[in-house]
């Protein structure tokens, strides 16, 4: 599907000799920063104008959907007996390989599968999409994950092929780059939290705990980013002081991460969040939940930052950022840490690895 981790990944093949297409499931517009992939999009809707308009009228009208759009299987069988690659990949497992199984299990085409954030850890446990799972994954010959966990998870719920690796969902980080938006740790003041609250997203509780915080934080600004509505019904609801953004841009989130003294992440269910990676390449002392137990391969409690284990306990939340920020010294270290740890995830690096797995797979 075309999302920001799918085309950062892509990007990882630009300038390779490889000759590469992108069969868009969702069959959206063209994407003109994958100017160096032939791109299969607009296959979805028989008709040019009025998409909205029908699929308004097919929510409602199910039997009618095929009237308007094209069969995903028969659209994609179509494009693999044309292209005749060697490989096919898919991201996400209940977007991008479920609808395409039938035709997978009919060819021989060696099949690859990268697992992000909840794809499986979540979606596990619901009995509709864990059908899915486990029709998917015995099929799968190749895998990448964001975490340890999702392989040893992967192999639990039907996959026998070989792992490529495991390596953040849009590829590395520029490390070098991101060092022009660092800031002095001595001169950072900033809070900062991830703003998602939904299905997974857990904000709120991080918002309750800073609120039983707030005679202790008069020195530092509270700044929350990427705001779900239910985020900013409750700051309203509750006179929360602080900044709170609805949408930035990556490049935006990126300065306040390199501004910020903490950052706070939390949720019921994820894999390896970029974002969190992202916060301590930056500098931000992270303290992040632990679904699963995936955000402790890179933090380790208490030392380069800490591990929220009820993402639901706003006294348990409001203790570490408590003996957080009453440990500048301890952040101190943390820092120094997580920029030795962060030089594995450099972009170049995790580039010529992602390179090397491809070449391992068998055509």
């Amino acid at each position: 599907m075309n999302s920001i981790h799918f085309r950062r990944w892509s990007e990882q093949l630009r300038d390779s000799k490889h000759e590469i297409h992108w069969f868009d499931v969702n069959g959206g517009p063209e994407n003109k920063q994958l100017d160096f992939v032939t791109q299969h999009v607009n296959w979805k809707y028989r008709l040019k104008k009025g998409h909205y308009f029908f699929k308004k009228v097919t929510s409602k009208l199910p039997f009618l959907k095929p009237i308007f759009e094209r069969d995903i299987e028969k659209v994609f069988r179509k494009k693999i007996k044309e292209i005749q690659p060697d490989v096919v990949h898919s991201f996400a497992l209940y977007v991008s390989c479920t609808p395409i199984l039938q035709v997978m299990k009919q060819s021989k085409i060696p099949w690859i599968y990268s697992s992000w954030g909840s794809d499986l850890f979540y979606f596990k446990e619901v009995p509709r999409y864990r059908r899915d799972i486990e029709a998917v994954l015995p099929e799968i010959d190749y895998l990448f994950t964001d975490c340890l966990r999702d392989q040893e998870l992967a192999k639990s719920l039907g996959f026998s092929g070989e792992s490529l690796g495991v390596f953040p969902g849009g590829g590395g980080f520029p490390i070098e780059k991101l060092k022009q938006y660092h800031t002095p740790i001595s001169d950072r003041k900033i809070i900062l939290v991830k703003g998602y609250q939904g299905r997974s997203g857990r904000a709120i509780p991080v918002l309750k705990a800073l609120k039983t915080l707030e005679s202790n934080l008069v020195n530092f600004e509270i700044v929350v980013f990427g705001c779900s509505p239910e985020v900013i019904e409750y700051k309203d609801e509750n006179n929360l002081k602080g900044i709170f953004h609805k949408k930035l841009s990556h490049d935006e989130v990126l300065k306040l991460m390199g501004a910020a003294l903490v950052y706070v992440g939390n949720s019921n269910s994820d894999g390896m969040p970029n974002t969190l990676l992202e916060a301590m390449c930056l500098g931000a002392f992270p303290i992040q939940s632990n679904p699963g137990g995936a955000t402790a391969e890179v933090i380790t409690d208490g030392i380069n930052g800490y591990l929220i284990s009820d993402c639901e306990d706003v006294d348990e939340i409001s203790d570490i950022i408590q003996r957080t920020i009453s440990n500048l010294e301890m952040i101190a270290k943390s820092f120094e840490i997580n920029q030795n740890l962060c030089k594995q995830w450099d972009r170049m690096e995790i580039q010529q690895k992602v390179m090397q797995s491809y070449s391992k797979i068998s055509v």
